[in-house]
């Protein structure tokens, strides 16, 4: 989990960006096309996440760049669980008495600013039972830069749950994220990320390798869209949309926490 606050708005890719702009979150767009069939099969499916994963797929590179193990922090969430409801992943105890609402792009440079800071504070709450976060994770910005770098992370999101090191691999992904312009997410790229994160399951490499969870991007892209959600990361706090400036700061996103009861 990781964040703090620089990097730029996802618009299309022939979008300006305005000198001296101040942004703190990676915005929606209708332009581009995506990654897999059933995002064109799906009428509730956003246009963030379409097209032909035969077509789309990126080439893998080369040279697999090395993974980056993720912060020791997240050593301490050995053993919560993760499921899977609809388009959503919960990490946490079902009783717990706080949920946070966490909707991200992988690709997005604010989404690991926000797991970088504001996210360390959900660790110890995560650990003790008394918070537990619904991730809904978008893949817009395939869209706005091209590739399919995020509809890849968000498959392999998914397949990191069957392993029982969901928090693991998604603090490695975060810890490992490419340029936002870079499609640098691929397959072999994200095995790589899973063995950082210690899933050494043959299950979670063929799952990634052949996009297993095609259909359950749609789903997750479906729901993000259909909760109004235009742009990551999107954070709220028992319905309440945490304030975007408290998201980079550990300390104030532990203050609103708190404040919540945890």
């Amino acid at each position: 989990m990781g964040v703090r606050k620089v990097g730029r708005v996802g618009a299309s890719v022939a979008a300006v960006v305005l000198l001296g702009a101040v942004v703190s979150a990676c915005g929606d767009s209708d332009d581009g096309g995506g990654l897999f069939d059933e995002a064109k099969e799906s009428p509730s499916a956003s246009r963030s996440a379409s097209a032909s994963p035969e077509a789309d797929a990126s080439p893998e590179p080369a040279d697999v760049p090395a993974a980056k193990v993720p912060p020791a922090s997240v050593n301490d969430l050995d053993g919560v669980p993760a499921k899977v409801d609809g388009g959503v992943i919960t990490v946490g105890e079902p009783s717990a008495k706080i949920t946070v609402k966490v909707y991200e792009d992988p690709r997005c440079p604010y989404c690991k600013k926000f797991e970088e800071g504001g996210a360390q504070a959900l660790v110890p709450e995560l650990a003790s039972g008394d918070v537990k976060v619904e991730y809904t994770i978008a893949s817009f910005l395939d869209n706005n830069f091209g590739g399919s770098g995020s509809k890849n992370a968000a498959n392999a999101l998914r397949a990191a749950v069957d392993t029982g090191r969901y928090p693991q691999f998604h603090a490695a992904l975060f810890a490992n994220q490419p340029e936002e312009s870079e499609d640098g997410f691929t397959p072999a790229f994200l095995v790589k990320i899973g063995e950082a994160a210690g899933i050494k399951d043959a299950k979670f490499t063929d799952a990634v390798t052949k996009g297993a969870y095609r259909s359950w991007v749609t789903t997750a892209m479906s729901a993000f869209t259909k909760d109004g959600v235009s742009g990551t990361p999107t954070v709220e706090i028992d319905g309440e949309k945490a304030p975007a400036d408290a998201l980079y700061s550990e300390k104030e996103f532990a203050a609103l926490l708190k404040k919540a009861g945890a």
